[in-house]
């Protein structure tokens, strides 16, 4: 019988240089670590002097190698000094946990995050993809970039639409057009309208073969295939962090006046969510920034604290001013009312 067949994506995620325990955790490896010593900031270039050329092959030689700070001073350029100690405080976080599921969890709970976030969602790109490995379902897959990716926010005629914030970007400063492009820039010429996309479930497997592009919208209104997807992802994050299973499912409104619990899943719902428990009425500009509602339930009511067991979980979504949204997934980890972690 022929194997069955696994979709790849995300190719140059770093995913496929980590290992895995019995437990199916992602384990830091050497691969990985040269990878991350070819990056730009630290890789030499033709000004770069002999002690930095010497250093850099040592570490490519022994990625987990001790550098001394005074190695580090023997740079005779400054950023590259910087650039080296902000690496290698990484890459040392990274080693003083067992698995990168525990670094993660370790980086938030210390309270005091000074880790630039190019490397916070790299680590939570490669969990995700971790978790989706062999995933058959593109929407689901596509609603797990929101984890490390912001979006740009579109509401037409009540659909909330979502594309990758850096795309849209890159569309709206003309750099996907080349000299042409930037001519048009400079002259104050506005851009054509960006046009994605839309992937819904009737096209999701095109995602397969753009998956690391980008460009594709998806709808996150009420109803949609991939506001569900979303849900499904939610639950594979905590099930695959605490081993506890949950159901989450979108909700038009929250009904109930009086709620046990809530989880902002980005700064702008945590505070919204936070002022609505408080009984503050939302201004209408606060109150059209939400996107989505949701209601999370334990499987097991057992796992919960005994001041919120068998009473639902609510969850929002939220755009900020500038029409973003910056998913937190942490915060699901952090903020979830289990006994064990309360």
């Amino acid at each position: 019988m022929a194997a069955p067949f696994r979709q790849n994506f995300w190719p140059h995620s770093g995913y496929q240089l980590t290992r895995r325990d019995v437990d199916g955790r992602l384990l830091l490896s050497d691969e990985l670590l040269r990878a991350w010593w070819h990056r730009p900031e630290v890789a030499p270039i033709d000004e770069s002097c002999a002690q930095e050329r010497a250093l850099h092959a040592a570490l490519l030689a022994e990625p987990r190698r001790v550098v001394t700070d005074a190695e580090i001073s023997a740079l005779q350029d400054a950023d590259a000094q910087d650039n080296y100690r902000i690496l290698l405080a990484w890459r040392d976080r990274l080693l003083a946990a067992p698995t990168l599921e525990a670094a993660y969890l370790d980086l938030f709970r210390a309270g005091s995050i000074n880790v630039p976030p190019v490397f916070i969602d790299q680590l939570t790109q490669l969990i995700v993809q971790g978790m989706l490995d062999g995933s058959e379902e593109a929407l689901q897959v596509r609603a797990a970039e929101l984890f490390f990716r912001k979006q740009k926010v579109a509401i037409e005629n009540g659909a909330v639409m979502l594309a990758d914030a850096d795309t849209v970007e890159l569309h709206a400063t003309g750099g996907n057009y080349g000299d042409i492009g930037r001519l048009l820039i400079e002259a104050n010429t506005k851009p054509r309208r960006v046009e994605l996309d839309v992937l819904d479930q009737e096209n999701a497997d095109t995602y397969w073969a753009r998956n690391e592009r980008h460009d594709t919208v998806i709808s996150f209104a009420y109803g949609r295939a991939a506001l569900t997807a979303f849900c499904r992802v939610v639950e594979k994050w905590i099930q695959h962090f605490y081993g506890v299973s949950v159901v989450v499912r979108p909700l038009r409104a929250i009904e109930a006046k009086h709620w046990a619990w809530h989880i902002g899943l980005d700064a702008e719902a945590s505070a919204i969510l936070n002022d609505l428990y408080a009984g503050v009425e939302l201004e209408e500009e606060r109150n059209r920034r939400i996107l989505s509602l949701f209601q999370l339930d334990f499987v097991d009511p057992a796992v919960v604290r005994a001041d919120v067991a068998g009473r639902p979980v609510y969850m929002a979504c939220a755009m900020n001013a500038e029409e973003l949204l910056r998913i937190k997934p942490q915060n699901l980890l952090l903020n979830l009312p289990l006994a064990s972690i309360s």
